[in-house]
């Protein structure tokens, strides 16, 4: 850990009287679908301190990511704006289709320094800042993004974030991990379980007087697959004498990832305690996109990468002692966009409205003065080739209308009624229908969103060979 001591020296210190404001712990993790935890319903899988987390706070049953992939919805939560505003649209570097019907455009692959980030705005209001975790919001191999990595956007510290989408080092998730200023352990050590070691010894060392924010953004669950043989072995012998009857997913060694994840979480709960600062501490648990298999969503339609519910309904619980209430639901809906003016509010600091403008505050939700919000629609846009057609989407209330841009196909889903996404109401709504995309191309135009070309190289026999390797 001797680089991280060496990092956690140069933290500024800023003493005052006392810590009037909220410290926030933020908790991101990739690739959890909306049926991971045991609060939204998952019984394979083993979660008992994130369902105390959720007993303790407010859980959403309407959460979304801003992207079905996961480096446009990490870029929305730390700059308050939608992915289409920032031009910022795929994963980076995103898939190669050079022959398919649609061009896609010449998309950002880095956070721009012109936008003044969540971690910057709080650091200007006095808090210490420290990310761990995935990052991926910088392409790979190109020298002139080396002042793109998370201390050069507003942390103090960066603990194992690079280019990378997954861990790519030599053991992936066990030990020699090659990641920033993370040790490689002993052999055996698990990754999650070092960046917890990692985000602890940063916690002992925050100045109590003066707010802090961790950003820890998990690695797991995302892919390869891996857990600590003894897990393995505990799920495989679980899922001999389980009762499947919701069609949960089973793989024992995902099944010890999320309990890994668990441990963590915990782990950092119980630290906050022990500092005596829980009581003045914020904490979210997210994720930024569908989990990565179709029984992993809870029943929702499709998952991580698609345009439909599974890709980016999310989890989301938020706890803050006798701030928000304990056991508390809400169904309105939200998106990642909305993270940052939140915490500027709850943390009574001057919101930054042309910076987080299409994110909503959600103070009035989580301390009871309202139930529903003044916003009526929430917007994606993907033009981009993944396990989905590119598409842009709505969400109006109990409405969602889909558009595929290559061929202007539409869906239109009543979620109240249909939250699996069984019966398209195009034909028997179409003014519904004509409505809902007369908005979507009204908020496309009002956010410069970048849109698709006929590609001259479009190639159907060449675009079957390319999609068999997605």
């Amino acid at each position: 850990m001797r680089n991280l001591i060496k990092l956690l020296v140069l933290i500024p210190t800023i003493i005052i009287a006392q810590n009037s404001k909220p410290n926030i712990v933020f908790l991101l993790v990739d690739d959890v679908g909306w049926g991971d935890f045991g609060c939204y319903g998952a019984e394979f899988n083993e979660t008992p301190n994130i369902d105390k987390l959720a007993s303790q706070g407010m859980l959403f049953t309407n959460s979304y990511a801003a992207c079905t992939v996961c480096s446009p919805s990490r870029a929305a939560i730390l700059t308050g704006k939608y992915p289409a505003r920032l031009k910022l649209t795929d994963w980076i570097d995103g898939h190669k289709r050079p022959y398919a019907k649609l061009t896609v455009p010449d998309w950002n692959m880095r956070l721009e320094h012109k936008e003044v980030l969540l971690p910057e705005a709080l650091k200007e209001a006095g808090y210490s800042t420290a990310f761990l975790g995935k990052w991926h919001l910088m392409p790979i191999g190109q020298d002139d993004f080396e002042e793109h990595y998370p201390t050069d956007h507003g942390f103090d510290i960066n603990i194992g974030g690079r280019e990378w989408g997954q861990p790519k080092g030599r053991g992936k998730y066990f030990s020699p991990f090659d990641m920033p200023n993370l040790d490689d352990g002993e052999k055996g050590d698990f990754l999650t379980d070092k960046l917890t070691d990692a985000a602890i010894q940063i916690l002992d060392t925050v100045n109590k007087k003066n707010p802090f924010l961790l950003y820890f953004s998990y690695y797991t669950i995302h892919g390869p697959v891996m857990s600590p043989p003894e897990l393995v072995k505990k799920y495989k012998e679980k899922a001999k004498t389980f009762n499947n009857s919701k069609n949960q997913y089973m793989d024992p060694a995902r099944a010890g990832m999320v309990e890994k994840l668990d441990n963590s979480v915990g782990r950092i709960l119980d630290k906050l305690d022990e500092m005596g600062v829980a009581e003045n501490t914020i904490v979210i648990l997210t994720g930024d996109n569908g989990g990565n298999y179709d029984e992993t969503t809870g029943g929702l339609r499709d998952f991580k990468g698609f345009s439909h519910e599974g890709g980016t309904r999310e989890p989301f619980v938020i706890k803050w002692p006798n701030k928000i209430k304990a056991g508390s639901t809400s169904n309105e809906m939200v998106i990642g966009t909305d993270f940052y003016p939140t915490l500027l509010d709850l943390a009574e600091i001057t919101l930054k409205p042309e910076q987080h403008k299409d994110g909503v505050s959600l103070k009035p939700l989580l301390t009871g003065l309202t139930k529903k919000l003044k916003r009526k629609e929430l917007y994606w846009h993907y033009p981009h080739y993944h396990r989905t057609n590119p598409y842009g989407a709505i969400r109006d209330k109990k409405w969602k209308l889909i558009e595929f841009y290559e061929d202007g196909s539409l869906e239109l889903y009543n979620l109240k009624k249909d939250i699996n996404e069984t019966a398209n109401l195009t034909s028997s709504k179409p003014k519904k229908a004509a409505r809902l995309l007369k908005k979507l191309n009204t908020w496309r135009t009002s956010v410069d969103a970048q849109m698709m070309e006929l590609n001259p190289d479009f190639d159907i026999e060449k675009e079957k060979l390319k999609k068999k390797h997605y």
